[in-house]
């Protein structure tokens, strides 16, 4: 975040009072330790859906994805996989859900859609997603749907 902000600096001061400069590296993980994770989550999500309201139908792709080094070998812990919500006209996750242990994408998926109010978006989703239930779910919330299948 350091980084961002000293190469975004001029364009930052249009809307900050910098009168140090940038924050280090060491302030924004303080800041980020004080963050109550379920209140952040709260805003976050209300904050969200308030962006959704505003823009109507958008196209919403839904894919999960695994977060590169995550891993901790000398802990036994594996990689964090995640399945994200994106929106496309905002290049914006509208929100993710973690893949539990030794599962799959097919059982994050129900979880994330669940997160968001989706009626008149159009989602795409692809092949892991073309579970009857899923594929239910996302018919039943009223939207256009794209559900990609391998031969």
């Amino acid at each position: 975040m350091e980084n961002y902000g000293l190469s975004k600096y001029e364009w930052l001061e249009q809307f900050l009072a910098l009168p140090e400069g940038i924050p280090s590296a060491d302030t924004f993980r303080r800041v980020f330790e004080r963050i109550n994770p379920k209140v952040f989550e709260r805003c976050f999500r209300h904050w969200v859906e308030s962006v959704i309201e505003s823009v109507g139908a958008q196209v919403i792709p839904i894919d999960g994805k695994t977060l590169k080094a995550s891993y901790n070998r000398g802990q036994g812990k594996s990689a964090l996989h995640l399945v994200s919500a994106w929106s496309s006209e905002y290049c914006l996750v509208l929100g993710q859900v973690k893949v539990a242990d030794k599962s799959n994408q097919i059982t994050a998926i129900p979880a994330s859609l669940e997160l968001l109010e989706i009626a008149g978006c159009i989602i795409t989703i692809d092949a892991m997603g073309t579970q009857t239930a899923i594929a239910s779910q996302i018919f039943n919330a009223k939207t256009d749907h794209d559900l990609s299948a391998k031969r």
